[in-house]
């Protein structure tokens, strides 16, 4: 396996990726107090509005897309893997005790299914027709809106079920933490907030 071209590759393009860097500046923590540890920790959270703000015009377009097509009957519908399906599944299931919205309006899919809401769902990201499969089932049409969620911006299931919705025509949304990310070139929008 060591020569095997395929990890070469891997490894290469995971190592190019803000999301998998280590930080020079951060060799320390073990030598920190649990306080110094804390106060670093909220130094960094800190620096998050403002990498969002950086993204204004390209959530706003986002929000004007996805309300237009609400006005239209269509649904917003999140697709991802791991950490990032389950928050794309929790705002999914907020939307109806907190706006009082249907339960279709605004749904959660995550790579793997139901079970992978509590527990990881081993190479489920990685099936990149699964997302495609699942929008299939929901009856996808080009008045919905698919947001797709992924941290390296690369997860082949999110990959797969924006490009089936681009396809049909529904607006396209990928949110992810690298710039220019695999699925943001395959979106309508790329909201990608390097942080």
């Amino acid at each position: 396996m060591p020569n095997d071209p395929r990890l070469t590759t891997l490894l290469a393009e995971l190592a190019g990726l803000d999301t998998e860097a280590s930080s020079t500046e951060r060799g320390d923590l073990d030598l920190l107090s649990t306080t110094e540890l804390v106060e670093r920790m909220n130094a960094e959270d800190r620096r998050v509005p403002e990498a969002v703000a950086g993204r204004t015009p390209e959530i706003a377009a986002a929000v004007d897309g996805i309300t237009e097509r609400f006005r239209r009957g269509g649904r917003l519908i999140y697709i991802g893997a791991g950490t990032a399906g389950r928050i794309g599944v929790l705002d999914a299931s907020e939307c109806p005790p907190t706006f009082g919205t249907d339960p279709s309006m605004v749904v959660g899919l995550i790579a793997g299914g139901e079970t992978a809401i509590r527990s990881a769902v081993e190479n489920a990201e990685d099936d990149d027709e699964a997302a495609a499969l699942a929008l299939r089932d929901l009856d996808l049409t080009e008045r919905d809106t698919v947001v797709g969620i992924s941290a390296s911006g690369r997860t082949p299931y999110v990959i797969g079920g924006l490009r089936y919705a681009r396809g049909l025509g529904a607006l396209t949304v990928a949110i992810a933490s690298n710039a220019g990310s695999a699925i943001g070139a395959e979106a309508d929008i790329a909201i990608e907030v390097v942080t």
